[in-house]
């Protein structure tokens, strides 16, 4: 039997249900040495198919609808700066009219004449601004800083949803464990009521301590099926997030490698690297150039237009059947006075800018102490996971105790059942401090920014917002995507 526990400790606390399972079933047909090899094919045999935590990452991070939209919002935005570009090159424009004109003509001598008239116009027009108050140049670097906001922003929302995928893995795998731990308790309360009676009839016991016995079954029971249905919740979100239904887990392994070894680091490398940080600092610079892009309304603007046109009519009182037109002109206009609009929407665009200088303040703070949160929340899971590991295996020695002391007489059923009731209730705990543990550990590494899947080390490759922004940053024309749509 000490082979077995040692075994068990090995393979960590999912392998230890599963043995425990194992060793249940053959603990009322068999002897010690046939629990042991129970014990032992549990944890050796493996599975067809398992799945690990950074598989699931992997998944996520591929198929995730809210990353993928936050995705396609980026392309989006990518587009911005073709738009704003734009400003830079000519316009055509063709024209083509026709149509009939009816032509009364009333003379001197009150004869009238009326004539049916048929024109057709064919023209082009190129437009070109020379200069604009450096609003186009404003408006392309607006854009381009937009576009860096919303890459951090996308790599904010990366780092969001890996981190649900990892809750979400390990809630499952909690609440599988936390099911078999029940389903281990209800069969030994199942036993001790099974030995209360028979102790009952031997007259051992009094009826006292059936009723005892039954009573801890039924909220055995309640308990097992709060469990079943904590884990079929947690199943559910796990198939929202990850995109499949879950099917074997494998335990987490450590990240610890990867965090930072002080709190004074991971602030450092947070007020450096995290995503909201970096992208409130590019939305200063998005209002900063809106303040210049207003203020260039209040700047002369010179275009140049040239035009060329054939015009048909059908005229009899003319000589001649059509004529063409060419010209080229050009237009110089200054703002002298509108009404007050151009001032005031430059102390909009002012203040605008000074909002977002706050709220960079105000993202930093907030970073800061989810960094401290996070970095204390982690501390604490490693203390309570210590403390949980020792309470059980207390609880285990001292529910082994009480029941061969209750075989000697020396303690009641209630005893036992009292030890059995915190055995459950420890081993629970020990589930709940692995999940944090593993949680904490990812939510910190998330929180001075770097969870993203060149950190991690994901067998994935890594979604490069760039390659898109070069595809349609110079692209004059075409109405398809780059994916083809």
């Amino acid at each position: 039997m000490r082979v077995a526990v040692s075994v068990l400790r090995a393979n960590g606390w999912p392998r230890v249900v599963a043995a425990l399972a194992a060793m249940r079933c053959t603990l009322r047909s068999s002897g010690s040495a046939a629990v042991v090899a129970a014990v032992v094919s549990a944890l050796t045999v493996e599975p067809v198919w398992a799945e690990t935590l950074p598989e699931a990452l992997v998944r996520t991070y591929q198929n995730n609808p809210q990353l993928n939209a936050e995705r396609a919002r980026q392309r989006g935005t990518d587009e911005g700066v073709s738009q704003a570009l734009a400003g830079y090159r000519p316009q055509l424009l063709a024209t083509l009219t026709g149509g009939l004109q009816q032509v009364r003509v009333l003379f001197f001598d009150n004869t009238i004449q009326t004539q049916t008239l048929r024109t057709w116009t064919i023209g082009l027009t190129v437009s070109q601004t020379l200069f604009n108050g450096f609003k186009t140049a404003n408006t392309v670097r607006q854009s381009e800083a937009q576009v860096f906001s919303g890459r951090e922003a996308l790599r904010n929302t990366g780092q969001g949803v890996l981190l649900d995928a990892v809750t979400a893995y390990t809630n499952v795998l909690a609440n599988q464990s936390l099911v078999e731990a029940q389903r281990i308790n209800v069969a030994a309360l199942r036993e001790t009521l099974a030995t209360t009676k028979t102790r009952l009839e031997g007259g051992d016991v009094t009826p006292t301590d059936v009723a005892q016995a039954e009573a801890r079954l039924s909220r055995g029971l309640a308990d097992l099926n709060a469990a079943e249905v904590g884990l079929a919740i947690s199943q559910a979100l796990y198939a929202q997030v990850i995109g499949v239904p879950p099917g074997r887990l494998v335990p987490a392994e450590s990240i610890d490698r990867l965090l930072p070894r002080t709190r004074e680091e991971a602030s450092a490398i947070s007020r450096k690297e995290h995503p909201a940080i970096l992208a409130a600092m590019y939305d200063i610079d998005v209002a900063q150039f809106g303040t210049k892009i207003a203020e260039s309304s209040l700047l002369p603007t010179l275009s140049v237009q040239g035009s060329l046109q054939r015009q048909w009519e059908n005229d009899p009182t003319l000589s001649a059947k059509g004529n063409d037109i060419a010209s080229l002109l050009g237009t110089a206009s200054v703002p002298i006075y509108d009404g007050g609009l151009a001032a005031s929407q430059i102390r909009q665009a002012k203040e605008i800018a000074m909002q977002a200088r706050i709220v960079l303040e105000l993202i930093r703070n907030q970073t800061q102490t989810a960094v401290l949160s996070a970095w204390v929340t982690f501390e604490g899971a490693k203390v309570a996971l210590a403390a949980a590991e020792a309470e059980v295996r207390a609880a285990s020695v001292a529910l082994a105790g009480v029941q061969k002391e209750a075989q000697a007489g020396q303690r009641t059923t209630l005893d036992v059942l009292n030890s059995q009731q915190d055995l459950t209730a420890a081993r629970a705990r020990l589930i709940g401090a692995q999940r944090d543990r593993v949680i904490a550990a990812y939510a910190l590494l998330g929180a001075v920014g770097r969870l993203d899947v060149k950190t991690l080390g994901l067998n994935t490759p890594d979604y490069a917002p760039e390659v898109h922004y070069h595809q349609v940053r110079d692209a004059w024309h075409g109405l398809r995507t780059p994916t083809g749509q």
